[in-house]
């Protein structure tokens, strides 16, 4: 069966009700085996020994020098669907940071016992909008008519149905992840008879709700708090030892952090390229302002931008290459207030 994938750009006032991205450039990095989670929690920012079936993590793995490889959401997978006992932890995240961060994982992953690999096999959907979860209620009582599956939530955002992991990520927009084999998440998606949106609109709301996007160019450059890791619950302080940790407790507790990760909104005569520079106004002069990690431009011209800029008061920002443009920032949807649980 094959979708018909809207290939339009809108932007978020623009979004219908209830709609699926299907997320062909999204992945995860699946280790299982005895010393799954005594492996993972060295190797990560967050807690990995209090993740359930049912929970759901953010976290970032980094190197030596807390540089990170790639930003995630841990949850665990039934590897067998007859028993939630054999599972898999699943990094779920975008395909550019999994060849970096895989094998950074499996250089150490020798020394235990563990598999570590993509998960191939998998593929994903998003259910998103406001009607979303009346949709997925609507498709559960369809799927599961002698066991009724308790939705995902803010309290228990991971459940197993059937073959199907349903994964709720809340936010002004609220997101079911859908994660099977392709076959069956096409029939599901069939089933919806919702529009169907390509992976850009997906980054679009990832960069609405400050959670960070790198890709290889960005890969490796970054410590968690220059991402706000420490702002959305993606790093544990009490957890103990892991790759990277002491430049991250460096960071947190002597303040030496003076970069921060910031959404911006711009209107656009000209497409965004790959090249482009943010520039912040100082006196009669512009100088560059920081990175640009992605972006989205809808085709009404309004375009969003993820960039790590200086944490100070933002001046006048533009695009270098269109110099009459005005860069706004937006509010995140959380306080950049160190949170140290």
């Amino acid at each position: 069966m094959t979708l018909s994938i809207n290939t339009e750009l809108p932007s978020l006032a623009q979004l219908p009700k209830a709609f699926i991205i299907q997320l062909n450039d999204f992945s995860a990095i699946s280790l299982n085996g005895e010393e799954q989670s005594k492996y993972l929690q060295g190797q990560v920012t967050c807690d990995v020994d209090s993740s359930t079936e049912h929970s759901l993590h953010i976290g970032a793995h980094c190197d030596a020098k807390g540089k990170v490889f790639s930003v995630f959401r841990l949850i665990n997978r039934a590897m067998n669907q007859t028993t939630a006992q054999d599972y898999s932890h699943l990094l779920l995240q975008p395909k550019a940071t999994i060849e970096s961060s895989i094998k950074e994982l499996k250089k150490f992953g020798v020394f235990a016992k563990v598999t570590i690999e993509e998960t191939k096999q998998l593929s994903f959907y998003a259910l998103v909008g406001e009607h979303a979860t009346s949709q997925l209620q609507n498709l559960l009582a369809e799927l599961s008519s002698e066991e009724k599956a308790q939705l995902p939530d803010s309290l228990s955002p991971v459940v197993q149905v059937g073959s199907t992991t349903l994964v709720y990520i809340s936010g002004q927009q609220e997101r079911y992840l859908l994660i099977d084999d392709t076959d069956k998440l096409t029939q599901i998606v069939a089933q919806l008879s919702l529009p169907v949106y390509q992976q850009d609109v997906w980054r679009l709301l990832e960069i609405d709700q400050g959670f960070p996007s790198l890709c290889n160019a960005s890969s490796g450059q970054y410590v968690p708090q220059m991402l706000n890791l420490q702002a959305i619950n993606g790093i544990s302080f009490t957890k103990g030892c892991y790759l990277g940790q002491e430049t991250v407790a460096r960071m947190q507790y002597l303040g030496k952090n003076k970069r921060a990760l910031f959404s911006l909104s711009a209107q656009l005569e000209q497409p965004l390229g790959d090249e482009d520079i943010i520039e912040k106004q100082l006196g009669e002069n512009w100088r560059k302002a920081g990175d640009i990690l992605a972006s989205y431009q809808a085709d009404d011209g309004s375009c969003v931008i993820q960039a790590v800029l200086s944490n100070d008061e933002q001046p006048n920002l533009r695009i270098k290459s269109q110099s009459d443009s005005t860069v706004t920032v937006v509010d995140l949807p959380y306080s950049l207030t160190n949170k140290t649980d």
